[in-house]
């Protein structure tokens, strides 16, 4: 069992650390995670963490002495820093800060086979698009041989943190009443409308989003059974959690829609099949894993067919985060 306060989370006020939070607060490892603050302005609060009342403490060496694992979920000056601070903690990310050093791996355990990870890695943990395509395609092409595959990725506000909600609420609300909407992160109108790119004036691209789903995707696929990468385009969608994905699979002898149904089910998997109602975002938010529904022929293709995805990103990335800490711990 790990000891005291061996779990820290900093940027436990972020979107993904009230995630992570709620999680744990179910276990008894969120009775022994220490909150610290990753933005100056939030250490001192009081916040709840396992039904008891919990202090947000500075990011500084003494609060993280004892630290076993780190959950990184919000901006630092540099994971370096953090680094310094807890050079023997091991480090989630689930920021991406960390995905470009020289000892970061992608993980998601909730694909990954067979995976040897150093103990002094830095672990990143893949976008929950990724994981969710990854997981459907290489439970598919164990069963049937994949050729090729395609998947349209609908992001929600959520992925652009606190601030992606915020304006896209203030931009429907705007809208409703003729007043003007807030572009600070999105550059152009979300809010009853759907975008293939940001404003120029955005903060972060869109293709840069979707460049990062397409890498995680890449890498996920090769340690989970070798599906093909499918082509994959990414649309800023008008709903505040939740990933859909519209995916074709094209395969080298069809088998069928109940053959391919009974190939997706079992864990982490809610499978609709038949006519029972498909999943959607609201349905799904904050639910685990992933649900699949409207699995149906492509009319134009005999070899192909096609399949709704919908998983709440914030949940399902910190499902995967969780079980790297308990492998750690």
């Amino acid at each position: 069992m790990a000891k005291t306060e061996s779990l820290a989370l900093v940027g436990s006020q972020t979107l993904m650390g009230r995630e992570v939070r709620d999680l744990l607060s179910g276990s008894i490892l969120g009775h022994e995670l220490r909150l610290i603050a990753a933005e100056s302005d939030e250490a001192g609060k009081i916040t709840a963490q396992a039904g008891e009342p919990a202090l947000v403490t500075p990011l500084a060496g003494e609060n993280l002495e004892f630290v076993q694992t780190i959950f990184l979920a919000g901006a630092v000056d540099s994971v370096e820093k953090l680094r310094e601070l807890a050079p023997r903690a091991n480090l989630i990310d689930l920021t991406y800060a960390a995905e470009d050093m020289p000892d970061a791996r992608l993980r998601a355990p909730m694909v990954e086979r067979a995976y040897q990870v150093p103990r002094d890695a830095i672990h990143v943990i893949a976008n929950a698009a990724a994981i969710a395509i990854a997981l459907v395609l290489g439970r598919l092409h164990a069963s049937h041989r994949i050729g090729r595959a395609l998947a349209h990725v609908f992001e929600p506000a959520s992925e652009r943190g606190a601030q992606g909600l915020d304006e896209l609420q203030q931009q429907t609300v705007g809208l409703l009443s003729f007043k003007g909407q807030p572009k600070a992160i999105f550059d152009a109108q979300l809010a009853f409308n759907m975008l293939s790119r940001y404003g120029e004036e955005a903060p972060a691209a869109l293709e840069d989003a979707e460049l990062r789903i397409e890498r995680h995707l890449a890498t996920l696929l090769a340690v989970s059974g070798g599906a093909p990468i499918p082509s994959l385009r990414l649309i800023q969608a008008p709903v505040f959690h939740g990933y859909s994905i519209s995916l074709w699979v094209e395969f080298d002898e069809n088998p069928g829609v109940s053959a391919i149904e009974q190939a997706l089910e079992g864990e982490p998997i809610d499978l609709r099949a038949g006519d029972t109602e498909p999943p959607n975002v609201v349905g799904i938010a904050g639910q685990g894993g992933l649900a699949i529904g409207s699995i149906a022929p492509d009319r134009n293709n005999s070899q192909a067919a096609w399949l709704w995805i919908v998983a709440d990103n914030l949940r399902l990335r910190a499902e995967n985060a969780i079980s790297v800490a308990q492998e750690l711990l």
